[in-house]
């Protein structure tokens, strides 16, 4: 039988103390009476049986690879599932399936003996350097670091609670590489593939190394509406909305009340903590429903406060939590890190993690916080204020209050809000893929080449002819050729410096002008495709990925 989902709760008693020392009530108020106003609203009311949160079908995992790239502790957290459920293997004889790695990190679920036996060989231990408290090296390993920490027997205390003053939250920077930052959406959708499931084995991992057990949940079955705007599932709006514009990312609902807020001003004094009227909110969301699409939705007539409650009515009444039932438990559970380095790491892998719908519609939102807190001299809400307001309406969904008692109800509560803060503060660094991760990927790329012999030496053979042509000369030593098939100058070769940057790439070619956001592009050898930072110095990522070409193309984050 399923086992019902429960959400994990923080319950020690040092760490309630903790929390609890750290929240004044003020910020308790303003968290119970969101948590009231969503009540009187009956939010998350009226949710049935239905259909479950969908999953992305995954390509057949090739074992060998996968795990020749795995670190110490990413090898050890993997080791530590298997054997935890090869007792059920002994009682129980699974039909056979294609095996997931993801399959491992779940409860109740089926998975082939070839891949315990594959654990035998792993073994790739990467060494820890140093640097300073703010500084995070995306280059080592989260989990590699955490176990350094530990090891050491640092015990760097986390002075920073959710309700300090926003300022004195650390000022962390990313250490500079010269191959180039990634953000999320720089790779291509195979290479992501890869990341999400690296992402999944580092973070189990991360957490192992502090002793945190992550309990993973199964989808909730909800009856979801299959149109219109509230109580429906982000990909089913988006569905929609692409329909009518191409590329979207964001709901439109959502966009329209961000610009509509943003365009009367961020300055009204109470703006998301001050509820509109209930039963004007509640007619405003069924007028929105039959007249949005149509145009005809007054929108001039549309109150600060009145927009700011339909913005949150449409965040709690998703059909499944925006952070997703599957990751709702460790986003609380991040809390439980001894540092806040090792939090943010934590929170970088899962924001990783999370569906591409999920993934943008959060980034939108936390874009949209800042922005109401860059206005907190006139509009009173800093970034405290808005994280305690937030809060219950992301990390609420249905039933969960009945579960839990009035101790879980204060700790989730203290918890939640830390992560918003988090989530808000640091979303530049939340955002990028970290280097160790790119660079496993570039390996399983490299590993899986190696296996398809003939086709390289197809490509190879084809490449040589293209490059024979007389009017594509062979590139001298020392340079490369850059190809613009969009422009009239459509190929130039580069002479490659210790300087030469990406951004001195494009400017070579005179589009620094153009309107359409254009991007070099390091596209083949040991990754699918990857949109380069301005700031990648040039030489070094060629002696990383020598047999890469390099396009420029527009951007398509």
């Amino acid at each position: 039988m399923e086992q019902e989902c429960e959400l994990e709760i923080v319950n020690d008693e040092m760490w309630l103390h903790v929390l609890q020392d750290s929240l004044d009530e003020l910020e308790m108020d303003d968290y119970w009476k969101e948590v009231e106003n969503i009540t009187r609203s009956g939010g998350g009311a009226g949710r049935g049986e239905g259909g479950g949160e969908g999953e992305v079908q995954e390509e057949e995992w090739m074992f060998a690879v996968f795990l020749s790239t795995l670190t110490r502790t990413q090898a050890a957290a993997v080791e530590r599932r298997v054997t935890t459920l090869q007792q059920t293997l002994l009682r129980r004889r699974n039909r056979q399936h294609v095996p997931d790695v993801r399959d491992i990190f779940r409860p109740s679920e089926k998975y082939s003996t070839c891949v315990v036996l594959c654990f035998i060989f792993i073994f790739f231990c990467v060494c820890v350097s140093t640097e300073t408290e703010t500084e995070l090296n995306v280059e080592v390993a989260f989990s590699e670091q955490a176990l350094s920490y530990r090891d050491n027997h640092q015990r760097l205390k986390v002075t920073t609670g959710p309700s300090s003053p926003d300022d004195k939250l650390p000022n962390f920077k990313l250490l500079r590489d010269k191959t180039g930052q990634t953000r999320i959406g720089d790779l291509s959708p195979l290479d992501m593939k890869k990341v999400r499931r690296l992402a999944l084995v580092e973070m189990t991992a991360l957490f192992d190394t502090a002793g945190i057990d992550l309990k993973a949940h199964k989808a909730v079955k909800v009856k979801a509406k299959e149109s219109g705007l509230f109580g429906v599932p982000l990909a089913t709006l988006l569905d929609q909305d692409q329909r009518r514009a191409p590329g979207t990312k964001v709901p439109f609902i959502l966009q329209r009340f961000i610009s509509h807020i943003e365009e009367e001003g961020l300055d009204t004094e109470g703006l998301l903590r001050i509820p509109g009227a209930a039963t004007r909110v509640k007619s405003l969301c069924q007028e929105l429903e039959t007249s949005f699409y149509d145009g005809m939705f007054p929108w001039q007539q549309l109150k600060q406060h009145d927009a700011a409650s339909l913005l949150k009515l449409f965040i709690r009444e998703l059909p499944h939590p925006l952070l997703t039932v599957e990751y709702l438990s460790a986003f609380i559970a991040v809390n439980k890190l001894p540092t806040k380095k090792q939090q943010l790491q934590a929170l970088n892998l899962l924001v990783l993690l999370l569906p591409e719908h999920n993934r943008d519609t959060l980034k939108a939102l936390v874009e949209f916080f800042q922005r109401v807190i860059d206005h907190q001299a006139k509009n009173k809400m800093t970034l405290n204020n808005v994280s305690v307001v937030i809060a219950p309406n992301i990390f609420m969904f249905k039933g969960i209050r009945s579960k839990v008692t009035e101790q879980q109800e204060f700790s989730m509560a203290t918890s939640t809000a830390n992560i918003v803060r988090l989530l808000i503060s640091y979303q530049n660094l939340l955002w990028t893929i970290p280097k160790f991760i790119v660079t496993q990927v570039r390996h399983q790329n490299m590993e899986s080449q190696r296996k398809q012999n003939k086709e390289r030496a197809v490509r190879k053979l084809l490449k040589k002819i293209t490059t024979d042509k007389p009017s594509d000369k062979a590139v001298p030593e020392g340079f490369i050729r850059v190809q613009a098939p969009q422009f009239s100058k459509i190929s130039m070769a580069v002479q490659l410096t210790a300087e030469l940057q990406a951004a001195d790439v494009l400017t070579r070619f005179l589009i620094s002008a153009l309107r359409e956001e254009l991007c070099l592009y390091e596209i083949g050898g040991n990754i699918k495709e990857r949109c380069l930072d301005g700031e990648t110095y040039m030489k070094d990522l060629f002696q990383l990925n020598p047999t890469a070409e390099w396009v420029i193309k527009a951007a398509q984050r």
